[in-house]
């Protein structure tokens, strides 16, 4: 990318989108295009089409997508397949037909079997079963990055596919019947802080493994393989890191202060059991993450309670 090159960001109010718009600004890039909803539905072909044949950007990062938590996920699995196909579909498509020359596609690291070899493998995609709960997301991922790849093979268009590590950071979704772990125990842990509450209770057991990474992190490795990556493989992103969601809590009610007592809802899903990606292939590439969890998660309460939970964009 020139730093005149003209980017569109799909998602720009996004957690993942805001940090690419600020990670582009930083490195000097100053034509970035970011469209409001009313401006553009990136579920309707023809709105889409018509943006795209009209604006004609060079670069695109395809960050918008309906995300959220397990229960999200399980409580709306048709809207989260739609919406995320609908809108990865038309931007696709649009940027294919009207001569974009790079596309970067974000999905999840949830692509991959609930069940498989640890750490996760870019290869083990399609070797074992989804986890449940997030089935409907993953497949539409899975679609996207396949597309991507499709896209390639039969017209040549560049297009790259990145499957991150859970995400956190500034401009996170902090409602908590929709956000993911790491928002949902910032907030209910402030508040119970702030509401003298004795003690609080998380779903699950405490004893699922994630790998987190900042959003600031992956929006840098975002930009890194735009201008340094164009093999149609998906390519993992993520921090190494491995904490327990137990451990998680941890780490949280320190930072935070609370001296209250931790619950688990047995009855509540788990998710997959374990979650590590193998990042070999992206740090062969010469990248690698400098925000370790601690102080992402220090940044991102200090975020909230600025801000309460108000997005910067």
């Amino acid at each position: 990318m020139e730093f005149s090159s003209k980017i569109f960001v799909a998602g720009h109010n996004g957690l993942v989108g805001s940090a690419i718009v600020r990670k582009l600004k930083k490195y000097g890039y100053t034509n970035i295009l970011c469209v409001p909803q009313n401006i553009i539905d990136l579920r309707s072909q023809a709105s889409v089409n018509a943006w795209f044949s009209y604006n004609r950007p060079e670069y695109v990062f395809l960050a918008a997508a309906k995300v959220g938590g397990i229960n999200y996920n399980k409580t709306f699995p048709a809207d989260f397949i739609y919406d995320n196909l609908q809108i990865q579909n038309n931007v696709i498509d649009s940027a294919y037909r009207n001569g974009t020359k790079k596309l970067l596609f974000l999905g999840s690291a949830c692509i991959y079997p609930k069940i498989t070899e640890q750490p996760i493998k870019e290869e083990y995609l399609l070797s074992g079963y989804l986890e449940p709960t997030n089935e409907a997301y993953a497949l539409a991922k899975i679609a996207g990055l396949k597309m991507c790849q499709m896209y390639n093979q039969q017209y040549g268009f560049n297009a790259i596919s990145l499957m991150p590590a859970n995400i956190y950071g500034p401009n996170d979704n902090f409602n908590i019947e929709q956000c993911h772990v790491i928002p949902a125990m910032i907030r209910k842990i402030i508040d119970a802080k702030e509401n003298n509450t004795d003690s609080i209770t998380f779903f699950g057991d405490g004893i699922p493994k994630r790998e987190f990474l900042h959003v600031d992190d992956l929006a840098d490795a975002c930009v890194f393989l735009m201008n340094n990556y164009d093999d149609p493989s998906h390519i993992n992103v993520g921090s190494s890191e491995e904490y327990s969601i137990s451990e998680l809590a941890e780490i949280i009610t320190n930072i935070i202060g609370f001296n209250g007592k931790i619950t688990w809802d047995t009855a509540k899903p788990n998710g997959s059991p374990r979650r590590k990606l193998d990042n070999t292939k992206i740090n062969n590439l010469g990248w690698s993450p400098k925000i370790t969890l601690i102080d992402g998660i220090q940044e991102t309460i200090k975020w909230y309670l600025k801000t309460g939970g108000k997005k910067d964009v």
